[in-house]
């Protein structure tokens, strides 16, 4: 009888273990943990892998993303901060005078001024010259009275200019007829107009990299947070005036060729 019982109890236990070993959850456990089931404790078990999720990119601008404060009283001792401004600003203001200048769809009096001659004295600008004076909207007159011998410089500086002008001489005068706007002409100042946009970006870089070069060396006194600092505003300053310089090429290449 005794015999009969262990036999009874144990039935349990055996049953439970060969249900468990057919499930592949059960791998991998020791025998102990196998006989303590009860096969109405089974459970069927989906394995489920989780994966790491990927962190988001910084944005452009610098590392961890977004616009930098620009303080001019924090890293002074690394390098003159709004100074590298200022220089960035002329570089900019230059690219607004020549674009009013010379990159105009009608001639002006103005951008006559502006043409430089080359002489056996020095460089000189043409109304240094000469006396411009505006005949008619399609005439301009140069008179060289005061400078005759000039006159030649004068004539060759003027078809040099860029503006699509073929002067005249006259005696001691010198007469500029205005060509007409064609496409092609407001695509040749297009063009003009994007390449003096590169040429003052290339400016700022080149302010940018001298800053940046100031910084580095202050690394020996100044801890480097600062200097980060410093690193970052330079570069937010050479971000918005580049930024800036585009937005006005937009603006001239829009007049130009509409």
């Amino acid at each position: 009888m005794s015999l009969m019982r262990s036999i009874l109890r144990l039935q349990p236990l055996v049953s439970c273990a060969t249900s468990i070993i057919r499930q592949p959850v059960c791998h991998g456990r020791s025998a102990n943990q196998l006989l303590s089931c009860r096969s109405h404790d089974l459970v069927k078990v989906t394995a489920v892998r989780y994966y790491a999720k990927k962190g988001k990119k910084p944005q452009k601008g610098g590392k961890g993303g977004g616009r930098v404060e620009i303080n001019t009283s924090v890293g002074s001792e690394v390098t003159d901060i709004e100074a590298v401004r200022g220089k960035m600003q002329k570089a900019l203001d230059a690219l607004k005078e020549e674009y009013v200048k010379n990159l105009s769809l009608r001639t002006s009096v103005g951008s006559l001024d502006s043409i430089s001659v080359q002489t056996v004295n020095g460089r000189f600008p043409l109304n240094h010259l000469g006396q411009i004076v505006m005949k008619s909207p399609q005439m301009y007159h140069v008179n060289m009275v005061g400078a005759p011998q000039e006159i030649p410089s004068v004539l060759q500086a003027i078809s040099q200019s860029g503006m699509n002008l073929n002067p005249i001489q006259e005696g001691n005068t010198i007469k500029v007829p205005i060509p007409k706007v064609t496409k092609e002409h407001r695509e040749n100042l297009a063009k003009k107009a994007k390449a003096g946009c590169n040429k003052t970006k290339d400016q700022i870089r080149d302010i940018r990299n001298q800053a940046m070069k100031e910084a580095k060396k202050a690394k020996a006194t100044v801890s480097e947070d600062t200097v980060r600092l410093v690193e970052k505003q330079i570069q937010q300053l050479t971000d918005d005036f580049n930024g800036n310089a585009e937005k006005i090429l937009e603006e001239k290449s829009k007049e130009l060729l509409k």
